[in-house]
């Protein structure tokens, strides 16, 4: 995808505040942070998280994805959104010609792979031929599979959106997505839909609302007519995203006794399954919930648990998709870095930048996207 390079949100911040004639000092007693976290945000040596973002935007004045940043895209790919945010608009207009399922399933299929990628330029190109096909073979068939199908490549888009920070297309995507598993009842689906809009909460540092998100859809899931291995990929997918909200609390104490209760529940549901299985774009079983066990140690401040989880990290996290181990990498060296150990957060922080999903120059643009997706046949010249 042709995205512009953007200053990073931490010079995005500092440019806010600058443009207001702020010090350091200044903005971080408005926003109630830390002079020196301020700092290291600023310069790019702490992330800037949902909460200190929404803590900041009520400092600013504005909202906390202006503090973020929208991802720019050049000109080129602003058609690619507009064909996107057209299919959404189009939610309950099928196309007249039908749109046979095999068509939909490959186009999943092909966007599972593109999103543990993180082949962004690739997803844009597909969803809005997906979403429009998906949409007709929901409207037609009109069955809990066709609905799930249609609520999946939601997900989809509300993952694309999150990632740029396109925070209306991202909340408009989940909304979708709950109103498709609606039509026919599925509550895996409905769990799943649930998952994505506890997401929303966390983007913009909601964590508490979050976490009531995925308290009630869990006790839905514990209610409904389930199979126990159905139960227990729904109940643990949820457990994923409450432990991420719970690592975010700020009050820490609260957050290691929700954490925990999340952490215990996912554990239990990943002993269902002997590996980690795919299902409706998104991955769950113990491989899984240990990569999220030892982010969530991390965020609260718990580093020497998040490395004893493991003593060999790339066993642990071998045959991964490169969106689940390089983001592993980089929390065992924030973990190595509160300990001291700069060896060995650079080490790891190397074998993050390895696995980074990347792709060769010279593949060729239609070949490479459109691979298993017949409708997508006048794919652009990459920027």
């Amino acid at each position: 995808m042709g995205t512009i390079i953007d200053p990073a949100p931490g010079e995005h911040v500092a440019m806010l505040r600058k443009a207001r004639g702020w010090t350091q000092t200044q903005l971080s007693d408005r926003a109630s942070v830390s002079t020196s976290l301020l700092s290291k945000i600023e310069v790019g040596d702490r992330a800037l998280t949902p909460e200190v973002a929404a803590a900041l935007g009520r400092a600013f004045g504005t909202s906390m994805a202006d503090v973020l940043g929208r991802a720019s895209v050049a000109a080129d790919d602003e058609q690619l959104l507009a064909q996107l945010r057209s299919a959404m608009r189009d939610y309950d207009m099928p196309d007249p010609q039908a749109a046979p399922e095999n068509r939909v399933t490959a186009g999943l299929q092909t966007a599972d792979r593109f999103r543990d990628a993180a082949d962004v330029a690739a997803l844009i190109i597909l969803l809005p031929g997906l979403l429009r096909s998906a949409t007709t073979y929901a409207h037609t068939a009109n069955t809990p599979q066709a609905w799930s199908a249609l609520a999946d490549v939601y997900s989809t888009v509300y993952w694309l959106a999150a990632r740029h920070r396109w925070m209306d297309m991202a909340e408009l995507a989940v909304t979708r997505q709950r109103w498709a598993v609606e039509q026919q009842p599925n509550p895996v689906a409905e769990a799943f839909s649930s998952r994505d809009r506890a997401g929303t909460y966390l983007n913009f540092g909601d964590v508490e609302r979050g976490l009531v998100v995925v308290d009630r859809a869990i006790a839905a899931v514990q209610s409904a007519p389930l199979g126990a291995a159905d139960r227990d990929l729904a109940v643990g997918i949820l457990n994923l995203r409450g432990m991420t909200l719970a690592g975010r609390l700020q009050d820490k104490a609260e957050g290691k006794r929700e954490a925990q209760r999340h952490i215990d529940s996912a554990w239990r549901a990943a002993r269902s399954f002997p590996r980690d299985i795919d299902a409706h774009g998104l991955t769950f079983g113990p491989r899984n919930t240990f990569t999220h066990v030892l982010a969530t140690q991390v965020d609260l401040g718990r580093p020497r648990d998040a490395l004893a989880l493991t003593d060999d990290l790339g066993q642990a996290l071998e045959g991964l998709p490169p969106t689940r181990v390089a983001p592993t990498r980089i929390n065992a060296a924030r973990a190595q870095l509160d300990l001291g150990d700069r060896d060995g957060a650079l080490e790891n922080l190397s074998h993050a930048f390895d696995a980074a999903p990347r792709w060769p120059a010279s593949t060729p643009w239609a070949a490479k996207y459109c691979v298993s997706w017949p409708p997508c046949t006048a794919a652009p010249t990459p920027n």
